[in-house]
């Protein structure tokens, strides 16, 4: 959805969450509850949901794919607002994204989203998603960047047990956003704005990720 406030326009970069959206194999499906309804009668509405918090657009926090350290409540929130730079690498051929793949861009932001078009549809899951190279995580870092997006459920593919992109953002100290949609989304600078919940230990956070042009 793309709107116009204030001469500023809004580019919601989230995928609807609901009872479709795909989760990675195994892990825990989105359901809502609907406790009390106004249009049953009810003087108000209630309702709860169950969920991994790995849902759609999110924030992975540092103890999902590190020993020992912190939940997202504890992250800076400055990783997740201001200065981004969206990239687009869809004509790679290969399973991870690489620096090659990169050669010809220059890096301007402090937060990378990289479209790689390759999970297209959130309701429709798809394994054969593409992950960033660890060595791609390194030289963004050398780059002077503190986040990494992507359009994809995982920064590194789904049959990865190692996570070795996930461990090269743990080396750096970066933060990852997951679950992206930029399918509408040119390459460009842009304002990033998809904070986390204050949501304590848990390993990640939902987030409505937007970017303002």
């Amino acid at each position: 959805m793309i709107m116009t406030i204030d001469y500023q326009q809004i580019i919601d970069i989230s995928p609807v969450v609901s009872e479709r959206i795909g989760v990675f194999p195994g892990d825990q499906k989105y359901s809502r509850k609907v406790v009390m309804d106004c249009d049953n009668g009810d003087h108000i509405s209630l309702s709860s949901i169950t969920t991994t918090v790995h849902l759609g657009a999110h924030a992975d926090a540092p103890n999902h794919y590190k020993k020992n350290s912190t939940g997202v409540e504890k992250q800076d929130l400055g990783f997740y607002l201001g200065e981004a730079q969206v990239i687009d690498t869809h004509s790679c051929s290969s399973d991870y994204i690489g620096v090659d793949d990169l050669k010809t861009k220059e890096i301007t932001g402090k937060r990378v989203l990289i479209k790689t078009n390759s999970f297209p549809d959130p309701d429709n899951w798809n394994s054969d998603f593409k992950g960033l190279a660890p060595e791609l995580i390194d030289f963004l870092a050398q780059q002077g960047v503190i986040t990494v997006g992507v359009d994809t459920p995982s920064l590194d593919v789904e049959t990865s047990k190692e996570l070795p992109s996930h461990a090269m953002v743990a080396k750096h100290d970066m933060a990852i956003l997951e679950g992206l949609v930029l399918t509408h989304v040119e390459e460009g600078s842009y304002f990033l704005s998809a904070l986390p919940l204050s949501l304590e230990n848990c390993d990640a956070s939902p987030v409505r990720a937007v970017l303002l042009k």
